[in-house]
């Protein structure tokens, strides 16, 4: 369990479970009932059930087996993927996958450039004054990839899927189906709303987006690769992933995302991402393994493995950035998925322009994309925060029949003169957490340690002293334009937002071509409903919750 997760932390709690309903197999067999006098002598010689067994072990991929709890964000409390997991088990090849909202959360912590984050975060994981030298059978990492390559192909593949739900384009001809989403989609790459979205809303699954998350493809992409070019088994892979939520680790647990998927076994399978530690858990990393994190060197690393496959190797690690840091500020601090949608269907409309409307707050935003002539082309929204997602969540709730012969459907989708109230968006974007990506639960907060000097803050910061910070991460996510060094921006005819759509898609089509499995099973995954047992089984429930009370595993 993660050292640095309590419920303090929490800044847009939905509601806790009444209790973890997992199904127990040390519980002590209950007790038979008797209506024999409690104080009278009993000669049975039977032995005492034991004292001191071990308490019970609940794995991430069994939290989302159930629906007990359902939170915004870093409420599954469990004892599975910290930084304590890394580097402990010898032959294995490790990789990392790094997100810039994690180099930013760094840059601003040490007062370095996001460009030289990265570098510190490469020199920890692969160089020679890193965790190579303090791990116990001298591991170090083999290849530490940006997760921006991986979301620059969702980016074009949910372009992709979007263009195919409004009629206008068939998406990537690779032969293989999938199911559309149903308008408007949502994404999908914020597992904390997934979760919540198949425990309380099944109503929502249709409208998901049916694709992977960067950390997801980047896991895919590795694992497949690695697996296929070198002969060995998916679990001789060891995948970390350094992401700014801890729902990340979540998203990692899903069964839908490992080998079994794209292997076609239908077994519980390898997951794609391993383990996932978040920015505060990587300095943590570093100070259990006794790294002085802000000592690293601030360059690349003199010499690198090439990676198995050599035109994926040049996309993992082009020689040069093809794009300027992280995106349009207007993009947002979460991939920019809307931004880049709304870019490229205004390619593909001559003359047309993107208007903006803020909504009831600043994690509230609408956007239309009109033609020259003032006609309504596209519409798109962007919704941050459970609160607004509730809101959203309430428009897309499906009509209920009357119960009255003859009467007019009812339900929260429509007014009460019949006429739906439900968003006529094509896309929205929703995340999670309020303000984006930047201010994921597992980010460096202003009041850490590593930033006051102070092992404990006395003064708790307020709302304006957080914000500043907040304020401060985004500025350096946002100017690794400024100290991205040598770029080549690539001058492709269908060139938007700075990516090459046609480049992305012959390399993913590379992919599959080289481990020879179908894209569609690479790239997309799929949605369930997590159906309650709450209150179906009480007795064991109660029995749960008391045996959790006294060994202090409750909540």
């Amino acid at each position: 369990m993660s050292a640095i997760l309590s419920a303090d932390d929490l800044n847009d709690f939905i509601s806790p479970g009444v209790a973890c309903i997992k199904p127990v197999e040390t519980l002590p067999a209950a007790k038979p009932s008797s209506d024999e006098n409690e104080y009278e002598i009993s000669f049975n010689t039977s032995a005492p059930l034991p004292s001191d067994l071990p308490p019970a072990q609940i794995s991430l991929t069994d939290c989302l087996a159930c629906s007990g709890c359902v939170t915004s964000a870093e409420a599954i409390l469990v004892s599975l993927q910290s930084h304590a997991e890394n580097l402990d088990t010898g032959g294995k090849i490790y990789v990392a996958s790094v997100s810039p909202q994690s180099r930013a959360s760094i840059a601003a912590t040490y007062g370095v450039s996001e460009r030289d984050a990265g570098y510190m975060i490469e020199q920890l994981l692969s160089g020679a004054r890193g965790l190579k030298g303090r791990a116990v059978y001298r591991n170090g990492f083999q290849w530490v990839v940006d997760t921006n390559i991986a979301k620059e192909a969702c980016l074009v593949l949910g372009a992709d899927e979007v263009m195919a739900g409004q009629g206008t384009t068939n998406g990537m001809e690779n032969g293989g189906a999938k199911k559309q989403p149903t308008k408007p989609i949502l994404t999908s790459s914020c597992p904390g709303w997934i979760c919540y979205a198949e425990k309380t809303h099944p109503h929502i699954l249709p409208h998901l987006s049916r694709l992977k998350s960067p950390q997801a493809l980047m896991g895919t992409l590795l694992k497949t690769t690695i697996s296929r070019k070198l002969g060995i088994s998916p679990d001789r892979i060891w995948h970390v992933a350094i992401m700014p939520c801890f729902d990340k680790k979540l998203e990692a647990s899903r069964e839908e995302l490992t080998d079994a998927v794209w292997e076609g076994t239908g077994t519980r399978g390898v997951r794609d991402v391993d383990c996932v530690i978040t920015s505060k858990e990587l300095l943590m990393l570093a100070d259990s393994r006794r790294v002085d994190f802000a000592k690293l060197p601030r360059t690349p690393l003199s010499s690198r493995i090439p990676f198995p496959e050599p035109k994926l190797n040049s996309f993992l690690f082009p020689p040069v950035r093809r794009r300027r840091g992280n995106g349009d500020p207007a993009g947002g601090s979460s991939g920019g998925n809307l931004h880049y949608i709304l870019q490229y269907f205004a390619s593909q409309h001559e003359g047309a322009s993107i208007q903006t409307t803020r909504g009831r707050n600043v994690d509230v935003m609408e956007y239309t994309v009109t033609s020259l002539a003032g006609e309504t082309l596209f519409k798109a929204a962007r919704y941050y925060g459970f609160r607004n997602i509730q809101n959203l969540v309430r428009r897309l709730k499906p009509v209920k029949a009357s119960r009255m012969p003859g009467g007019k459907p009812i339900g929260s989708a429509r007014r009460p003169n019949g006429k739906p109230t439900g968003p006529d968006y094509s896309y929205v974007e929703v995340m999670a957490c309020p303000g984006g990506c930047t201010n994921g639960g597992g980010q460096i907060k202003v009041d850490d340690p590593v930033i006051t000097g102070n092992e404990t803050s006395e003064v708790k910061p307020g709302p304006q002293e957080q914000k500043a910070w907040l304020a401060k991460v985004d500025e350096v996510y946002f100017s690794g334009e400024d100290s991205a060094g040598e770029v080549v921006l690539d001058n492709s005819p269908d060139m938007v937002d700075g990516i090459s759509p046609s480049y992305i898609k012959d390399t993913l089509a590379h992919w599959a071509a080289t481990t020879g499995i179908d894209l569609d099973r690479l790239v997309y995954t799929s949605y369930r409903e997590v159906i309650s047992d709450v209150g179906k089984n009480a007795g064991d429930t109660e029995r749960v919750i008391e045996i959790a009370g006294k060994i202090g595993g409750g909540w």
